[in-house]
């Protein structure tokens, strides 16, 4: 490692079943060095392991914890002049619900004794991260995502080296599909005109210059633009100036295929010259 330079620390936790082991594979691939569920007990004798600033290994490394274990990481790490940041890994109840069935593995509380249902082991797990900074951490909903989505949800905002910088992802979603849960902003545009409604354009996305065009092009597009921009121009420095290292704005309508999509586009373009800029779509058909 370079003289002085601080190791990059990233302690991936949150909700069991949320998708731990995917980000910890993902972030293998990205070049950390991994370990899985480290005894909390033996962490000072792990911190004289990778404290060698001479050993590239230790230049970047991720470590998965529980929720009981997280706050012990954190607090040991950062009074040991680390770069640190938190990945928290959310998914709806009904999702963790649904993944624990399709794989047939034991929640860790149910486990341990701490509950007796998984309905009651995931509601008792959540308990125990009320108390989590959100501002602080970042903070991604796996219920709608892929692998390859994690991967490049990841990346993108695991990419900023400087604390102070500012990142923001806008992404698009469907109602019918259920809101984001790690959305900071989020605005309804179901009143928009509808592509859909359109034979010619039902199978096409905000992607396609003539969805994206015809949902521009209405008045009541602009208008809204009208009032959005000065908004989210105001917020951002808000909130860049409050501390916020990133911020998740998402945009909704009814099935995130069209008029979310186009807004997203559109909003991606106008701020990435000003900002650093990541944008997904969660519920766009992929062709």
């Amino acid at each position: 490692m370079e003289e002085n330079k601080k190791q990059n620390i990233i302690l991936v936790t949150g909700m069991s079943g949320a998708g731990k082991t995917s980000a910890i594979g993902v972030l293998e691939d990205m070049g950390y060095h991994c370990i899985d569920m480290f005894p909390v007990q033996l962490l000072d004798e792990l911190g004289k392991i990778i404290s060698d600033q001479h050993d590239p290994r230790y230049q970047n490394i991720a470590f998965a914890t529980s929720a009981q274990d997280y706050q012990k990481f954190l607090s040991y790490f950062e009074g040991r002049d680390k770069n640190v940041r938190v990945v928290y890994l959310d998914a709806s109840n009904e999702e963790l619900l649904r993944r624990y069935k399709f794989t047939r593995r034991s929640h860790p509380l149910i486990v341990s004794g701490k509950a007796n249902t998984l309905e009651e082991a995931i509601e008792a797990e959540r308990d125990l991260f009320n108390d989590i900074n959100y501002r602080k951490v970042i903070h991604i909903d796996t219920t709608k995502l892929s692998i390859k989505a994690l991967r490049q949800m990841l990346e993108s905002r695991l990419a900023l080296d400087a604390k102070d910088s500012f990142v923001i992802s806008f992404v698009s979603f469907g109602y019918k599909n259920g809101v984001p849960l790690d959305a900071d902003l989020m605005f309804d545009v179901r009143f928009l005109p509808n592509p859909y409604w359109i034979e010619s354009m039902r199978n096409q996305t905000g992607d396609d210059q003539d969805v994206y065009e015809f949902v521009m092009e209405k008045e009541a597009t602009q208008t809204y633009l009208q009032h959005l921009l000065p908004f989210l121009d105001y917020s951002f420095e808000q909130y860049k100036n409050e501390g916020k290292n990133h911020l998740t704005v998402t945009i909704g309508c009814t099935g995130g295929q069209h008029r979310s999509v186009t807004l997203v586009n559109y909003l991606f373009d106008y701020y990435r010259n000003r900002y650093k800029c990541h944008k997904g779509h969660r519920d766009k058909k992929v062709d």
